[in-house]
């Protein structure tokens, strides 16, 4: 199992309350470690004295107080960023920490005389930390961001990125129409949609007896109901801060009674630390911790001394995947769901039992809704007729005894019969009443009927997990054979066997964001990454803020085309006129530019592209002339790609990612096991894509793939304007 290195949104939810004891802390003195990107606040507070407030945002990404003998040697020189905070913030006293939305973002905001400061530490991507004014205005950051959707730079505002879904503070209407506005399954909508992560939309799974890779479309409101009061449980416990924290150990051995060694310290090597216990990791040792700030100091100390997976050869052989865990998890979801079935049995036959006392006392319950009727048509309000039940009572009248309680809200009273409590509707009488307990009974058996098949499918994929054990270990026990013959080259013993994913009963989903997702986008057969706009808003945002020194411009000669970027470096990265960029890398921008211009949308099959550098793009129009809105003006020569052939490739990756990626077809054939190539047509976009999506589906062994990673409206962002057919190729 690989380490937590960054906390979650559930996390931050948690640590916001432990923090906030430490407000009133003043701030001595500040340090940036440049090789780690951590901020230290070395504080005093009145109640807790030193405090030591780390922030880190590099391979590790988290916010905490540790103990004086866990930070780090101070820099001899402080870099500028820390002298700024040094100068701004000494003597200024920490008044307020929170987390923003449902994010991995922390604010905590500082306040000396009357100067504000607010350090926004971003817990997410590359991370980041953002020194605002009173005002949110940016004095300084570590990393400058420059994107479509946000600015992160000196002496702009201060954008946060596009709130995410808060779910811990909405009703089930609410909880309910996010998820099925979803076209994946519960635990990966959970995981997304609701901004819980892999992790806890697992554990949210598990704690409300759900099997996790039902499809939306299939959850019934039994389980979307157990899902919510799953997460209302835990929204309560961290709004509540009542948390019992953990730090999870990977044990050297798991089925050792004693998990310490002869040193009394725990042999094994820290893999996650959480606010809470978890039903997830019933089967690894957790040790407790006091606080959930005392646990995260633990863990980020000294996880990092303990080395990665022991599993991990120096030669670089493939991990082994965690299958008993998987295993575990399977048969403990059978356990619950084994449960669940149980409960519905004795609900349907509670149920059946309650109506059939109806029948046995059926002049006692016709007498109490015979009375309640009579009353209400006289016009007694509900206190009245419950007040005239408690005085029968007290006289000893069976009818009156039986009654419990009146809701006048609902129409309905709740009586006591055989020692079963039993709500029923005034307004009916007593053979519609035991006819709706009898309906509940059979409603519940259809709940039981669903259950018996969930816990089927569980039992089918806990089988497909012990299959996959049993072959890799066959495949395990092949490779120590052939090495032991020495017949076998040492090249080919290295070498990872590829695998067939569209023959894969199972795929595993791995995904990431990236900043060029917002415009057309693809990574060349070399490696270089071209972005081209959609629409002209996208073409004056790419020259303005993307068009870096070695770029290379492209863009068709005809009016209506993407502003075409190949990039000669990443974002972060400084061009030293050292990128040589090959020419196959700038013929597939071509062939980039040209498709997803107008000569496709016109039917045509080829095209001319010109290449520039960027010093020679310019908004400035000649003199007498007028530049519409994403527009540009060109000076000095150009480099022609004539004839370039129009020509598009949508296809699915399944390492290292899982995604649809779409471009010319030499960059995205050979980075896709599977590809369609379209080309000029008479289907529109939208046809073409749920063509194409149905075409996906059916070439992967596993049903459920494609919908969890895509969409016909994310294969139709890769696919030109206008018409379009699947080639013949």
């Amino acid at each position: 199992m690989d380490r937590k290195r960054e906390l979650t949104s559930v996390d931050l939810a948690a640590l916001e309350g432990e923090l906030s004891v430490y407000e009133g802390a003043g701030v001595g003195k500040v340090y940036l470690y440049p090789d780690a990107d951590l901020l230290r606040f070395r504080m005093r507070h009145y109640d807790h004295g030193r405090t030591e407030l780390l922030v880190e945002v590099g391979e590790n990404k988290r916010v905490n107080v540790t103990a004086p003998d866990h930070v780090p040697e101070a820099p001899e020189r402080p870099p500028n960023f820390a002298m700024m905070l040094r100068n701004r913030m000494q003597g200024a006293e920490l008044t307020d920490v929170s987390q923003y939305e449902f994010d991995r973002i922390l604010e905590l905001t500082f306040e000396r005389d009357e100067e504000t400061t607010r350090v926004v530490a971003e817990l997410f991507g590359d991370g980041n930390v953002a020194i605002l004014d009173g005002t949110g205005e940016v004095i300084d950051c570590l990393e400058t961001v420059r994107l479509k959707s946000r600015t992160v730079a000196p002496g702009a505002q201060y954008e946060f990125p596009s709130a995410r879904f808060n779910p811990l503070g909405v009703d089930y209407d609410a909880f309910a129409a996010r998820m099925r506005d979803s076209d994946s399954d519960i635990v990966r909508t959970l995981a997304t949609q609701l901004n819980f992560g892999g992790l806890y939309g697992e554990e949210l799974c598990t704690l409300a007896g759900v099997d996790y890779n039902v499809p939306i479309e299939e959850a019934t409101d039994e389980q979307l109901h157990a899902l919510y009061d799953a997460m209302r449980r835990l929204a309560d416990r961290l709004a509540d801060s009542d948390l019992d924290p953990r730090v999870y150990y990977e044990l050297s051995n798991p089925d050792a009674e004693d998990p310490t060694d002869e040193d009394g310290e725990i042999d094994g090597r820290r893999v996650d630390v959480t606010p809470i216990p978890l039903a997830e990791y019933d089967q690894r040792y957790g040790e407790p911790f006091e606080s959930f700030n005392e646990a995260l100091d633990d863990y980020f100390t000294y996880a990092s001394d303990e080395g990665d997976d022991s599993g991990d050869s120096a030669g670089g052989a493939s991990q082994r995947p965690d299958f008993e865990s998987e295993i575990e998890k399977h048969e403990r979801i059978i356990q619950q769901q084994q449960g669940a079935i149980e409960d519905f049995e004795e609900q349907a036959e509670r149920e059946r039992e309650n109506a059939e006392a109806l029948y046995a006392n059926y002049d006692l319950v016709d007498d109490i809704l015979s009375t309640i009727r009579e009353a209400r048509g006289a016009d007694h309000s509900w206190d009245d007729i419950e007040e005239r039940f408690a005085e029968g009572a007290e006289q000893g009248i069976p009818a009156a005894e039986a009654v419990v309680t009146l809701d006048g809200s609902e129409g309905t009273v709740t009586v006591e019969i055989d020692g079963e409590r039993v709500t029923l509707d005034a307004n009916e009488g007593v053979e519609k009443n035991a006819d709706r307990l009898y309906k509940e009974a059979k409603r519940i058996e259809g709940k039981k009927e669903g259950a018996e098949e969930a816990i089927e499918q569980t039992r089918r994929e806990l089988e497909e997990v012990k299959e996959r054990r049993d072959e890799w270990e066959a495949a395990e026990a092949g490779e120590a054979g052939a090495d032991g013959d020495g017949d076998e080259s040492d090249d080919e013993g290295g070498e990872d066997e590829e695998v067939d994913w569209l023959s894969e009963p199972s795929i595993p989903v791995r995904q990431s964001e990236h900043w060029y997702e917002d415009f057309r986008w693809f990574h060349t057969s070399d490696g270089f990454l071209v972005i081209g706009g959609r629409d002209a808003e996208d073409n004056e945002d790419l020259v303005k803020k993307y068009l870096d020194r070695g770029d290379r411009f492209f863009h068709a000669q005809a009016h209506g085309g993407p502003a075409t970027i190949l990039k000669a470096t990443g974002p972060s990265e400084s061009y030293d006129g050292d990128v040589d960029i090959p020419e196959s890398s700038k013929r597939e921008a071509a062939q980039f530019a040209v498709s997803y211009s107008s000569v496709w949308k016109d039917g045509k099959f080829a095209g001319d592209v010109y290449e520039v550098s960027p010093d020679q793009v310019s908004k400035t129009p000649e003199s007498g002339e007028f530049l519409e809105k994403g527009g540009f003006a060109i000076r000095g020569d150009r480099t022609y790609y004539e004839n370039t052939e129009v020509s598009v490739a949508v296809g699915i990756t399944c390492e290292p990612e899982t995604r649809v990626i779409g471009g010319p077809p030499s960059a995205i054939e050979p980075a896709t096991e599977t590809a369609i190539r379209v080309e000029p047509g008479r289907y529109a976009q939208n046809d073409i894509a749920k063509r194409l999506y149905r075409e996906f589906k059916e070439r992967f062994a596993d049903d459920s793939f494609l919908r969890k990673i895509a969409s016909p409206d994310q294969i139709q962002e890769f696919l030109p304007p206008g018409g379009s057919r699947m080639s013949d190729d």
